[in-house]
């Protein structure tokens, strides 16, 4: 059975098609009325999402972000949500609560995240959450990376009594997840008291979370709306009339259509696709831009307006990721729980370290979780394992998600390379070609020519993904895998491949590949145009497989068991001794001796992936 709800706390302080959805990107009728008169009831909503183990600042630039700095600004802005004296015309002055919300992705495997691995329960990120202070969070996928049993040392190891709350999943399968749902730390929804006010939390994951973690026995419901509904209809029966839904499912598009079936859901959380959304006069992180509507191109303001069931429009919002801002939704209630307005103080606030500003980091964060973290992670960047002539392209779009870049294309040799060499002691076929998901390059950002660290290799590649080795793939399923590869572009998705052993053109104007979680085509891709192995050996002409014997695949356990629905289908592969780290480690220093030249990886790649039309 779905996890039940969890009861009545007092606090201090499937996928959907979004084309068929209204969007208003301006303030709707309701939300001007602001000026008019105060509300009932003003509750301020701090949330954020994707913080994604990045505790010590911006992987971009280290003076923002950091999970100190971060708690102290969410512990002033949790303070100035209640003052009387910070009511803004709309607002109620003497009636005002707030809630902290996360939407998902809490932790993620990495350098980080290692240092919690090697010091053991409660692990630092766990020790973070408490100390922000949140009132329910939601999971996200990359939550589940490395098992249930891990995610639930997470969960049993954060402070206080906060539920993690999820609508649609089924942990009875898992025995350590199943026990924190019956202690109430896992939950479909619960319900927060704030200032004698009832506020209703329901939490959500993605459908995808199978294709793209390591849930294992945990089930998902895709009948998102389904799902949402219900907890939604149990909560007003309880006489809640305030109702927020904090939900992890890739991207804010996805929320957006969402809302179109739902009826007295009153906020949307969105999390898991790292959009920004703000005015132009908003400060934001140095190198951040506002996120541009995939529909329109227009840039997404904050909050997005969506029209219910009911043609209701409802507030959608997120945050950038890496707790580099504070999402603060303002939203003012009338007497009845009806939103009447959002009020004009809301938005993204900045968590920055240097400027006007600048945040102090909390003191007892910065003892219990910054500095032990940073003691780690020093002695990981004092480890030089090469050097590079030439900048390596990490980031995600335009980047590894979207297009060849050199440093997928170096990753890629690693793979191949390491099941090359190992092929023989583990008994398999030495693969011919390699295939590496973006969505497993995570380090987003550029890596400067210069000295590359062990901290380095394992923020490029932070996951407990092994090398493995899938011999004798029919030329007619390699189509299908690179079909596969290429299905999501334009959007920015994980299961875009860097290649080796190979070239390939595709043509994203055509008819891509759908195909679902246990790897059936179900309906044929037809971006790939040509294949060509590196020795010269051609697997698909003008779009046409040609006959041949089966390839050898290098790629790493995830995707050979079908995650990002790669079609794999259950051939047997073997894993050959050593994380995707490892092998890009052992490439650097062995395979290339210790040096990256921009001759082997030029800026733009190699021309291993063209796109054409």
């Amino acid at each position: 059975m779905l996890i039940p709800p969890s009861p009545l706390r007092r606090t201090a302080g499937a996928l959907l098609v979004a084309s068929a959805v209204t969007v208003t990107l301006a303030p709707p009728a309701a939300a001007e009325s602001s000026a008019a008169g105060r509300a009932s009831f003003t509750l301020t909503i701090l949330h954020n999402n994707d913080g994604e183990s990045h505790l010590l600042g911006a992987s971009a630039d280290p003076d923002y972000g950091g999970v100190a700095r971060f708690a102290a600004l969410v512990h002033q802005l949790q303070r100035d949500a209640v003052r009387p004296s910070s009511a803004q015309p709309g607002e109620s002055r003497g009636n005002r609560g707030v809630v902290t919300l996360s939407s998902g992705d809490n932790f993620l495997p990495g350098p980080q995240f290692t240092a919690s691995l090697e010091n053991g329960t409660p692990y630092y990120d766990s020790l973070a959450m408490g100390e922000i202070g949140y009132d329910a969070l939601t999971l996200g996928n990359h939550d589940f990376d490395l098992g249930p049993e891990v995610l639930a040392d997470f969960i049993a190891g954060v402070p206080g009594r906060a539920p993690f709350v999820s609508a649609n999943i089924d942990v009875s399968g898992e025995e350590s997840l199943a026990e924190l749902a019956e202690r109430g730390r896992l939950a479909s929804s619960t319900v927060v008291r704030e200032r004698g006010q009832k506020i209703g939390v329901i939490g959500l994951e993605t459908p995808l979370l199978a294709a793209i973690s390591s849930p294992r026995g945990v089930k998902v419901d895709e009948e998102l709306a389904a799902a949402v509904q219900a907890e939604a209809d149990a909560l007003m029966a309880q006489g809640v009339n305030k109702i927020v839904l904090i939900s992890h499912l890739q991207g804010i598009s996805e929320e957006r259509a969402l809302v179109s079936e739902l009826s007295g859901v009153d906020v949307v959380i969105a999390g898991g696709g790292h959009e920004l959304l703000a005015d132009d006069d908003t400060p934001l992180v140095p190198g951040d831009t506002v996120t541009a509507d995939p529909e329109t191109g227009d840039p997404l303001r904050y909050p997005l307006y969506v029209a219910d069931a009911d043609g209701v429009d409802v507030p959608v919002v997120t945050t950038a990721g890496e707790y580099k801002y504070v999402g603060q939704l303002v939203v003012n209630f009338d007497r009845s729980g009806r939103v009447v307005s959002v009020s004009d103080q809301s938005g993204p606030v900045r968590v920055s370290g240097v400027g006007e500003d600048a945040v102090q980091p909390d003191r007892r964060t910065q003892r219990r979780v910054t500095e032990p973290v940073q003691e780690y992670v020093d002695a990981m960047a004092e480890n030089v394992v090469a050097t590079s002539d030439v900048a390596l392209e990490g980031r995600r779009d335009p980047g590894v998600r979207t297009q060849e870049t050199n440093l997928g294309n170096l990753l890629a040799d690693a793979v191949l390379a390491a099941g090359q060499a190992n092929a023989e002691q583990y008994g398999v076929t030495p693969p011919q070609i390699a295939l590496q998901n973006g969505g497993g390059i995570r380090n987003g950002a550029l890596v400067p020519a210069g000295e590359i660290t062990e901290l380095d290799t394992y923020e490029i590649a932070p996951f407990a993904n092994f090398v493995a080795v899938v011999p004798d793939v029919p030329r007619a399923q390699v189509k299908e895998l690179l079909e596969n590869a290429v299905s999501g572009i334009p959007a920015a998705d994980g299961r875009f491949a860097q290649v080796a052993g190979l070239s390939f053109s595709y043509d994203p104007s055509a008819t891509a590949q759908q195909v679902n979680d246990d790897g059936v085509v179900q309906r044929a891709g037809e971006r790939v145009r040509d294949v060509t192995l590196a020795d010269g050996t051609v697997i698909v002409a003008d779009g046409e497989v040609v006959d041949g014997p089966g390839i050898s695949v290098a790629t790493h356990d995830f995707s050979a068991r079908g995650g990002d629905q790669y079609p794999f289908r259950g051939l047997p592969f073997t894993s050959v001794g050593l994380t995707y780290q490892q092998a890009l480690q052992t490439f650097l220093t062995d395979g290339l001796g210790g040096r990256v030249t921009a001759e082997d990886y030029p800026e733009g790649g190699e021309g291993r992936i063209t796109r054409v039309s």
